[in-house]
């Protein structure tokens, strides 16, 4: 068996990449440190944006009703519950402790350690967490307009920032080598992590005035999010901070293993039972903006995100793509996503389709081979199903299968890591095994050659591994296991197993992908 040398798999640190790393370190204090992002660069106001192509203005519709409650997931806790933690170098059990907000003594119980000093890099710890307080049943938003979706097709985004006037309107950063206006910003990170725009902007309102305000106070003029932090200067860093915290509450409220959410003081605060995933990812965002219990109920109650969204856009509900994900939803056929003969290795099972709170979404794979590092390799990415290319840049390729050119509706492909020679085009209806380009490291934190392939459906992360839809290649299912990037493939009493190495029997997959 050959061993890859060990890499970040985009390091997710949480922000501009597309994975999630499998841990988090409590001594960054679970920042996931830099939302990852090549851009360190300050803000550079200008005097005009640069347009955002959109279609036309979004109708803003009425709605007569009230939100009904949305059923309890299955095993979904009270506030109470725990997490997997896996202790990195020179951690200590107490600043573990302090970072999750609960005792020693208390995760010594949960984990049958002797004592404090009983725990190594590398072991996997259970954590307790408990919520003293439960939030307040109010709906702020759907589904839908969380995620980057149907409801957003027509919502001309540049439009509706020029017509506001405020200091958005004239702001410009340089993002991965390319000067972006405001507009193209929140554009960016909206499609990236599949986070509606809307929602982004009423963050920025809520929090700095910036949509509206021509000249918003100068402490909002580096983070306009407020997330006070080193790395996350500028206002990509801050929207792409925030689409995590935002992904992390809707799918792990899905999921049903995120049912706290964390103020900066270190309190937990219970999500109270019956909403809906769009409103938990607005409560968990917010919740990392509060300082206190007071503050979060302020931020979240009807005179906070929903009043200001409301003055933005009008009643959220008005937005509403329902059911947003078909209960009866299939998975068009997918092929392995390389050439037909060829072997290449699994090497990462179901982790974040962009950063780590999108759904587990991913797998990753590499070519075979001697190649180390990242040097492109000569292989050849293959279309897993036929479509129509509708974006190709930055090392993303993402393929509308349905063909209509949105990529908020109808199922979507992502293809990571493409390099940039032979890439694909944009406008380019592949056939199933029509070549799209080579592995690579372009397109985010990678330190080794390899394709991260992803699916979308209406916008939302499809998780790879669980639930009624698991991804499925040439007969190949996955299967995640408790950690992200862990996991299988089988098909029939075969079974391969995530594993960082080149092992034809353990984690090696011929593909059947040919025109």
């Amino acid at each position: 068996m050959k061993r890859l040398r060990r890499w970040s798999h985009l390091i997710w640190i949480c922000t501009l990449c597309v994975t999630a790393a499998c841990t988090r370190s409590a001594s960054e204090q679970r920042s996931e440190v830099a939302e990852q992002v090549e851009s360190r660069a300050p803000a550079i106001p200008v005097a005009t944006p640069t347009p955002v192509p959109s279609p036309s203005p979004a109708y803003s519709g009425a709605y007569a009703g009230t939100p009904t409650p949305n059923p309890m997931p299955a095993g979904r806790s009270d506030g109470t519950g725990v997490e997997s933690y896996v202790v990195q170098p020179g951690e200590t059990l107490s600043l573990i402790a302090a970072v999750f907000g609960c005792t020693v003594e208390e995760i010594t119980a949960a984990n049958g350690l002797p004592d404090a000093d009983s725990i190594r890099a590398g072991q996997t710890l259970v954590i307790p967490i408990a919520a003293t307080r439960t939030g307040p049943y109010l709906k702020l938003i759907p589904d839908s307009e969380l995620v980057y979706g149907p409801a957003y097709i027509h919502f001309n985004l540049e439009g509706f920032v020029v017509e506001q006037g405020g200091y958005l309107a004239g702001y410009a950063e340089e993002v991965e080598g390319r000067l972006l206006s405001g507009a193209e910003i929140v554009q960016l990170v909206s499609q990236r992590f599949s986070v509606g725009p809307r929602v982004l902007l009423t963050l920025l309102e809520l929090r700095s005035g910036w949509v509206t305000e021509p000249q918003p106070a100068a402490e909002t003029l580096v983070y306009p999010l407020g997330h006070i932090q080193e790395y996350y200067e500028g206002l990509f860093q801050q929207l792409s901070w925030a689409a995590v915290r935002l992904n992390e509450g809707y799918y792990g409220w899905k999921r049903g293993d995120h049912a706290t959410v964390r103020l900066t003081d270190g309190t937990r605060a219970a999500i109270a039972p019956g909403l809906n995933p769009g409103t938990a990812g607005v409560q968990n965002c917010l919740a990392e903006l509060s300082a206190t219990w007071d503050e979060w109920l302020a931020l979240i109650g009807s005179d906070g995100f929903l009043v200001t969204y409301e003055h933005l856009f009008g009643n959220p509900f008005a937005y509403t793509v329902d059911p947003l994900v078909p209960p009866d939803l299939v998975q068009p056929e997918l092929r392995l996503p390389w050439e037909a003969g060829r072997t290449w290795y699994f090497t990462g099972g179901p982790h974040g389709g962009w950063g780590n709170g999108s759904g587990r979404a991913a797998l990753d794979f590499v070519p075979g081979g001697e190649l180390l590092g990242c040097t492109p390799s000569p292989e050849w990415i293959t279309a897993a199903a036929p479509g129509l290319v509708v974006r190709s840049e930055n090392g993303e390729v993402w393929v509308d299968l349905d063909g209509d050119g949105f990529e908020q509706s109808g199922w979507v492909l992502l293809y990571m890591h493409v390099y940039a020679e032979d890439r694909v085009e944009p406008g380019t209806y592949l056939q199933r095994g029509q070549r799209i380009g080579h592995p690579s490291c372009e397109g985010g934190f990678a330190d080794a050659t390899h394709l991260h392939f992803a699916r979308r459906y209406n916008g939302e992360w499809i998780p790879a591994g669980s639930g009624p839809v698991p991804m499925v290649l040439s007969g190949w299912t996955a299967h995640e296991d408790v950690m992200p990037y862990e996991g299988t493939l089988t098909r029939g009493d075969e079974v391969r197993v995530a594993c960082e190495c080149w092992d034809d029997a353990l984690n090696g997959l011929v593909s059947d992908n040919g025109p």
